[in-house]
C-alpha cells in the first residue's frame, strides 16, 4: 500500500479525536478512514491505536509514530503551498470562523466582492462566537476578538473594537437616565453571556478604572440579540460600537457615560504558522485588511 498517503489520515485522527471527525474534515467516509488505518497499522507490524467505543488513544508505537509522521505531514503541506506559490490565481477550499455578529453585519456583505475577485476559491464561511480549535476544527483562518493565548498561532492586527454602554429612548424614559456609575445598580443591566465581567462592568478614567457590579433579566450569546432587547426598552446594555453605533445615529439608542472608556478588544485575522503561507490564506487577510485595517474603523467615525 502507498503508506506515506495514510499518514495525514492517521494525524487528522489524533488531531481531530476520532475517526468521525476526521472523516468530515477529510471529505471521505468513516469506513474509508477505519480501512486506512487498519491497513497502515498491518503495513507498519504495530498496533497504533487503542480503540474503545468511547474514545482513541495511541499506544507506545503510535506515540513515536505520531511526531514523526505530523512532521512529515506538516512538510508535505509545505510542499504543496510552496508550489501553490508559483500559481497564478488563489484556489482552492478556504475554510474561516468568524464571530457571529461581526460576520453577519460585516464580512457577509463583502463576500460577494472577494468571489469575484477570486472566483478559483471556494469559501465556507462559519459564524460563532464560541472559541474555536483553529487546527483541530480544520480552519484555515480565524477572526478572532481580545487576548491571544495560542502562541503557535500567528496573529495580524486589523483594528480596535471598542464597547458603547446605551439604552434606548424609551426605557430611559421609563426608569430614568443613570447620573452616576452607582446608578447603574438600581438599573435593569443586560448581558453578553461569553464576556468574561457578566457581572462587573468597568469604566476608565483619567488612568482611573472602576468596577461597577450589575445585575439583570437578561443574558445572551450574541450581541444583535442584545441589541434588539435594548431597542425594545429592556434595558442598558454593553455593546461593541460596529453594532450599537448605527442604531445610535439612527436613534434607536442612547450612548451613556461617553466620558468613560469601557475595555474593549483588538481585532486580528489569525492563521497557524507555516513556512509557505497559502496564497488563498494571504489574499483574504489582505482583503481584510483593506476593509477594515485602520486604527479608527469606519463605523467610529463621523460619530459626532
Amino acid at each position: 500500500m502507498d503508506s506515506f498517503g495514510a499518514y495525514p489520515v492517521f494525524v487528522t485522527v489524533i488531531e481531530m479525536g476520532g475517526f468521525s471527525p476526521a472523516a468530515i474534515k477529510l471529505g471521505i467516509s468513516k469506513s474509508a478512514v477505519s480501512k486506512r488505518i487498519t491497513q497502515l497499522e498491518e503495513h507498519l507490524g504495530v498496533k497504533l491505536l487503542h480503540r474503545t467505543t468511547r474514545k482513541l488513544s495511541l499506544t507506545e508505537a503510535g506515540e513515536y509514530f505520531y511526531h514523526h509522521a505530523r512532521i512529515a505531514s506538516q512538510a508535505a503541506q509545505d510542499a504543496e503551498d510552496a508550489v501553490a506559490q508559483l500559481q497564478g490565481d488563489p484556489q482552492g477550499r478556504l475554510r474561516i470562523s468568524i464571530p457571529m455578529s461581526f460576520g453577519r453585519m460585516y464580512i457577509a456583505p463583502i463576500v460577494p466582492e472577494f468571489l469575484r475577485r477570486y472566483p478559483k476559491i471556494s469559501l465556507e464561511l462559519v459564524l460563532d462566537d464560541k472559541f474555536t480549535d483553529l487546527i483541530g476544527d480544520g480552519f484555515d483562518l480565524a477572526v478572532r476578538l481580545g487576548d491571544l493565548k495560542d502562541s503557535s498561532l500567528v496573529a495580524k492586527k486589523l483594528t480596535y473594537l471598542r464597547n458603547i454602554l446605551c439604552a434606548s429612548p424609551e426605557y430611559l424614559s421609563a426608569n430614568g437616565i443613570p447620573v452616576r456609575l452607582e446608578d447603574l445598580k438600581q438599573h435593569n443591566c443586560l448581558a453578553f453571556s461569553y464576556s468574561q465581567d457578566v457581572r462587573e462592568w468597568y469604566f476608565s478614567k483619567n488612568n482611573v478604572t472602576r468596577a461597577i457590579e450589575i445585575s439583570g433579566n437578561y443574558q445572551v450569546n450574541n450581541s444583535e440579540a442584545l441589541r434588539e432587547a435594548m431597542i425594545q426598552g429592556v434595558g442598558i446594555g454593553r455593546l461593541p460600537s460596529f453594532v450599537a453605533n448605527p442604531e445610535i445615529k439612527a436613534g434607536r439608542l442612547v450612548s451613556l457615560f461617553d466620558e468613560y472608556e469601557m475595555p474593549g478588544k483588538s481585532m486580528y485575522a489569525v492563521y497557524s504558522q507555516r513556512q509557505f503561507l497559502p496564497a488563498k490564506v494571504r489574499v483574504f487577510i489582505n482583503f481584510m485588511a483593506e476593509n477594515f485595517g485602520e486604527a479608527i474603523p469606519f463605523w467610529d467615525k463621523n460619530m459626532d
